[in-house]
């Protein structure tokens, strides 16, 4: 006997064994088993999801010789026939090579005859968007009033070319692209009753390669099967697809935790040596970061991890939310702009390289003398850069002289080790009280977001740092316009673009290009020169 592609071997013979559909399947099912069925069904989505296969689903559920149920028995010769592609009654048509009006009219002259054997004539008519204007005018009427005999099922990839007039006259379905937990879960019950061995980190792979095409991850298998001879291994795959070895993945996102630039380099060089689809690694990256971001929103998400579960949950304690979030960002940019940059892997390492110089400093420690030896790469000694000497700056003031003057929050946040977020939550509060060693802050409430448990703990740690005694902070977030370093700083900016407005209207140079010549200052564009 022939061999039969995984696809049409393991095409969905019943509602039952579609998977990622269960919108479309309960409206289906519902319409059948209570005899509610319309004349016309539209089926859309991308390639592979189950177009077709759900519109032959539903012919065998109209024209089982049990009687018109969701359930096909699936033994009669309707269901076989239907099955194996020999049902009189159920017309298959490919619009992208039946174009023209004339073959939509040879069609539909066969619309008024009863059905030969079947229930119902239905016709199938697929990629229905390919018809002509002309084709699309000779099948409305049809498509309105048919005769009780007929049903049509229309599949289209691309449903904005279809006629507002043909889309008023069906009922229509979007399917969904399937997740890659569920390709891949799909994957593995198949290679389990082909008895196949495989690694679940191929599966995942190919699921991601599939790109939400049930029928493309089957295509994709069946050549892995060959590929690596009966073993689905993940090598094997990322072998076949050009695709980066999740180690490289786990090695540098290892590396970014450690702030190791130079294992970075050597991760990347590797990377080139093997031709590996930088493209595909950043997607890679973004996905890790991706699922970093949200074990740390919701803990209880690290149990539903299936794919690179340990490197997740040692990101998780290795980088502060505010960390993830940069670093996401950063790769997004970076695969972006991957295509402006000489090369595909100095992209990557740009984009690696990035991450480590922006990553603020934080309350987890960063290892200082690895950021150094990536400085001097070429084994030169490198410089370490002057300090801020931080007992010059301790003792300015003491904590009983914040709790008498709540005015030098200011200037005080100016003076302590502060940098991005932490920075940022403390320049939008304002003290609201000290007592035991207790500094309560008002935090205007559309800043909220921002006051994270790393940002408020940094701050903590800076305020203890200056003026060296055990405090605590509490945060009160207050609705009411504060007045807070923030919105003073806003206020001053405000102010002097004010003035520089005003100064360069009163500018005798502008004036007279304005008498002369009709010029206009462009809204936006006059700057105050910065000291």
């Amino acid at each position: 006997m022939s061999y039969q592609a995984l696809a049409r071997k393991w095409r969905p013979k019943n509602f039952t064994e579609v998977i990622g559909q269960s919108h479309v399947v309960k409206a289906l099912a519902n319409a059948l088993d209570q005899d509610r069925t319309h004349h016309a069904y539209l089926f859309t989505g991308t390639r592979g999801v189950g177009k077709t296969t759900l519109a032959r689903i539903f012919a065998k559920c109209l024209n089982c010789e049990e009687g018109v149920s969701s359930s096909p028995c699936g033994q009669c010769s309707a269901c076989v026939g239907i099955d194996t592609g020999r049902f009189i009654d159920l017309i298959e048509v490919d619009a992208a090579s039946r174009t023209k009006v004339e073959d939509t009219r040879e069609l539909l002259d066969n619309v008024q005859y009863s059905p030969t054997s079947g229930r119902f004539k239905v016709y199938l008519i697929d990629e229905v968007h390919m018809l002509s204007g002309h084709s699309f005018n000779a099948l409305l009427k049809t498509l309105e009033e048919p005769p009780p005999h007929v049903k049509f099922l229309l599949a289209t990839t691309d449903p904005q070319k279809l006629p507002i007039t043909v889309l008023s006259r069906c009922l229509q379905f979007n399917l969904k692209r399937l997740s890659n937990e569920a390709i891949s879960k799909q994957l593995e019950k198949l290679l389990q009753n082909e008895e196949i061995s495989f690694e679940k980190n191929a599966l995942h792979a190919l699921a991601r390669a599939a790109d939400g095409s049930m029928r493309d991850s089957l295509s994709l298998l069946d050549q892995a099967i060959a590929f690596s001879d009966g073993n689905v291994s993940d090598k094997a795959i990322h072998e076949m697809l050009g695709t980066v070895p999740r180690e490289y993945l786990h090695k540098i996102m290892q590396a970014l935790s450690d702030s190791d630039a130079q294992e970075m380099m050597k991760c990347t060089h590797e990377l080139a040596e093997l031709s590996a689809d930088f493209s595909s690694f950043f997607e890679d990256i973004i996905e890790v970061l991706h699922q970093v971001a949200l074990a740390q929103a919701v803990p209880s998400m690290l149990e539903t991890i299936e794919f690179d579960a340990d490197i997740v949950k040692q990101l998780v304690n290795s980088f502060d939310p505010e960390d993830v979030q940069l670093f996401y960002q950063i790769a997004l940019i970076g695969k972006r702009d991957l295509y402006l940059a000489t090369t595909p892997q100095s992209a990557l390492e740009m984009t690696l390289l990035r991450m480590i110089s922006f990553r603020p400093a934080s309350s987890t420690e960063r290892n200082i003398d690895q950021v150094k030896t990536a400085v001097s790469l070429d084994n030169k000694p490198s410089v370490t850069p002057p300090q801020k000497n931080l007992e010059v700056k301790k003792n300015q003031n003491t904590l009983t002289e914040l709790e008498e003057n709540y005015e030098i929050w200011a200037e005080l946040i100016e003076n302590i080790d502060l940098q991005g977020v932490s920075y940022s939550l403390a320049s939008n509060c304002s003290v609201d009280s000290v007592m035991d060693n207790i500094v309560v802050l008002h935090l205007v409430q559309q800043h909220e977001g921002i006051a994270t448990e790393g940002a408020k703990q940094r701050l903590e740690d800076a305020l203890r740092e200056y003026f060296n005694c055990d405090l605590r902070l509490k945060f009160d977030i207050s609705n009411d316009e504060l007045e807070t370093p923030a919105r003073k700083k806003d206020r001053v900016k405000a102010k002097i673009q004010s003035q520089a407005e005003k100064n360069a209207e009163e500018d005798d140079a502008v004036k007279a290009l304005k008498a002369q010549f009709g010029a206009e200052i462009i809204e936006g564009s006059v700057r105050p020169i910065e000291n």
